[in-house]
């Protein structure tokens, strides 16, 4: 496994504070970080809470949390990336800043790289 620097993905304080919760819930130790082809701009996020890394991940860590990713995804489109959360009255979700972000759908679930 190799290790980013944390520069490379940053978390809000609250995003850091959500991950904690979801990670107590389910028991896991790490976050999970990856893409998959969806949507009408081609790329969506995709996080998944486990135990261990896997072959060819890279590893980033801030405020005692770990992230795992794919090397495939990050070099495409993470690298740089920042994640923020943010709830209101109707909802609550995951942000995703993203500097290698060339464009995205309408309702900004996808987007493309």
């Amino acid at each position: 496994m190799t290790t980013l620097d944390k520069a490379d993905i940053h978390l809000t304080d609250a995003a850091v504070q959500q991950f904690k919760q979801k990670l107590a819930a389910s028991g896991q130790k790490a976050v999970r970080l990856s893409l998959r082809e969806a949507g009408c701009s081609g790329l969506e996020y995709v996080l998944d809470y486990e135990n261990a890394s896997k072959d060819g991940d890279l590893c980033a860590e801030q405020d005692g949390i770990t992230i795992y990713v794919a090397s495939e995804f990050y070099d495409k489109a993470i690298k740089g990336l920042k994640i923020d959360y943010q709830q209101d009255m109707l909802s609550s979700t995951f942000v995703f800043q993203n500097p290698n972000k060339k464009g995205e759908c309408g309702c900004g679930k996808s987007f493309n790289a």
